[in-house]
């Protein structure tokens, strides 16, 4: 495969996989978008617990739809391990989203709708690239990463470049023992009465 061939193939793949990541983070949006104003301007709830409650129930449906539908080529490391990384890193765009809201609310003073839906926006876009990348990273693993520690439930470390793999015979992987002596070698006593009888 040519060089030009397979980095259009990779990108292809990564222009796939982005897509339907943008489409599923837009609904999951729409859900975040529609709960927290329902929450916040309906209710009176604060902007911090609105957005929050409001990216609890778009989180799980962002969930589901990445494993069944975007990342569905991936690696499934188990239910349980996924989903928790997965609202773990959640929580960490979550917050991204909180701080752009709690600057615009509470430090520079901007209060109502508008507002609060221009850091909801921005914010958003932000916590957006990371979970991106995090996903990817840490929760739909490829199919040639290593193996997942079950005590820690992350993948485990991959062996160091220099690392050989032992065979039975206690060489390493790859490596081929002392080769089989021929014959003994001229020993120095040896060489000295071989260098004698040519003289003469």
């Amino acid at each position: 495969m040519s060089l030009v061939a397979k980095i259009h193939r990779q990108f292809a793949h990564l222009v796939r996989e982005l897509a339907k990541f943008g489409s599923v983070g837009a609904i999951a949006f729409v859900i975040t978008f529609g709960i927290g104003n329902g929450l916040h301007t309906g209710l009176g709830m604060g902007p911090l617990t609105s957005n929050g409650i409001a990216t609890v129930v778009a989180t799980t449906f962002a969930y589901l739809a990445n494993r069944y539908w975007t990342f569905r080529h991936r690696d499934r490391t188990g239910l349980g391990r996924e989903y928790v990384l997965f609202f773990a890193l959640n929580g960490v765009g979550l917050v991204i989203t909180e701080l752009f809201i709690g600057f615009s609310h509470y430090v520079l003073g901007l209060s109502g709708a508008v507002y609060y839906n221009a850091a909801l926006v921005i914010g958003t876009g932000f916590a957006t690239l990371f979970r991106f990348w995090s996903y990817k990273k840490w929760v739909f693993l490829p199919s040639s990463a290593p193996q997942v520690d079950p005590a820690s439930g992350l993948p485990e470390a991959p062996a160091a470049p220099g690392a050989h793999r032992a065979q039975p015979n206690g060489q390493p992987h790859g490596q081929q023992g002392p080769a089989p002596r021929l014959g003994h070698p001229l020993d120095a006593r040896h060489a000295e009465d071989y260098a004698q009888f040519t003289r003469r």
